[in-house]
């Protein structure tokens, strides 16, 4: 890719700063959008020094931002939005509005200034379809609108209804990914996130906290595996194969909850038990999960030959590795 200026919204966050990054690193200019709200500022700490980054705290509610910082870039990545189980279930309303009012902006203002744009949905999207593997086309199943976890998943559709209805009836290039679960340094344990939560259990030796009976099977990809994928359609972003396509980002390596906390303790040498907590005790009346996520990236690998390369053992490793530097000024 030749050097391009890329407007990264949510850039601070854990997908974003690492994407940053990466694109920092093959000698674009990246301008990060971001609120601070569950991102970090030092999450950008390897970045700070280069020059070709700039950072504005600000959100994308805000329209006149957004339209400002759309205008001085060449492209669109839009990351920022209200992550999180526990987040979404505990500030519905909030999360409701910044994912659905933030990404009409951005991509409104990408219209405007006829930016090509690359969409960050999700798995959710699929809500509790257990079918897999899960390819782009499969149904979505729903539960009850009064389930906070169903209106994250609607809110996320009508984002990605608004990237696919200006591109075919207003010709605005949109790429839409839909990640599933991510994982690896950086990503906060504050917001539900599984893997982060029960590493840090572990290295403090305190109890792993499995929700429900620990059967529930997912797969969890490596960032830096993620990343690449996103790098390799944004090479692509406004071209023919990208252009108004949705592609499914993950791995298909599964494990239940139960076992992947049976293997942190393994590799982390911690005594800690395994204790199961009723998701009535872990989240408010009415929460819902679903029972396998396993994404197909068929697609994906048809157009830029993309396969992740690190395994849940290697995410594991880097995961307590961080959580132990974090824990050692603790100790002194």
């Amino acid at each position: 890719m030749n050097p391009s200026t890329y407007l990264v919204t949510g850039g601070a966050g854990f997908i974003g700063s690492h994407l940053t990054d990466a694109l920092l690193a093959q000698g674009h200019t990246v301008v990060v959008l971001d609120d601070l709200s569950t991102g970090s500022r030092s999450n950008l700490d390897a970045a700070w020094p280069n020059p070709r980054l700039r950072f504005i705290r600000g959100s994308v509610l805000d329209g006149r931002l957004v339209d400002e910082l759309t205008g001085r870039c060449d492209r669109v990545v839009h990351l920022a939005a209200a992550v999180g189980v526990k987040l979404i279930v505990e500030q519905p309303l909030t999360s409701f509005r910044t994912n659905v009012r933030g990404t009409e902006n951005v991509i409104e203002a990408a219209h405007r200034h006829g930016r090509p744009i690359l969409l960050a949905s999700t798995s959710e999207i699929y809500g509790k379809n257990s079918a897999g593997p899960l390819t782009e086309t499969s149904d979505r199943i729903l539960g009850a609108t009064s389930v906070a976890r169903w209106s994250y998943s609607t809110a996320k559709a009508v984002d990605e209804i608004l990237a696919f209805a200006y591109h075919r009836e207003l010709g605005l290039p949109t790429t839409v990914v839909r990640l599933f679960n991510t994982v690896g340094p950086r990503q906060s344990p504050a917001y539900g996130m599984v893997v982060p939560r029960l590493v840090r259990q572990a290295v403090a030796g305190a109890p792993l906290t499995v929700h429900g009976d620990g059967s529930q099977r997912r797969c969890f990809a490596h960032v830096a595996d993620v990343v690449e994928a996103l790098l390799g359609l944004l090479g692509l972003l406004g071209g023919a194969g990208a252009a108004g396509q949705v592609f499914n980002i993950g791995t298909a390596e599964e494990t239940t909850i139960a076992d992947l906390a049976a293997r942190i303790v393994r590799r982390s040498g911690s005594p800690s038990p395994l204790e199961l907590v009723p998701y009535a005790q872990a989240y408010p009346t009415g929460f819902e999960d679903m029972e396998r996520r396993l994404p197909d990236t068929g697609r994906l690998r048809a157009l830029i030959g993309w396969t992740p390369r690190r395994s849940l053992d290697d995410i594991l490793d880097a995961t307590i590795a961080e959580a132990r530097c974090e824990l050692e000024p603790a100790l002194v």
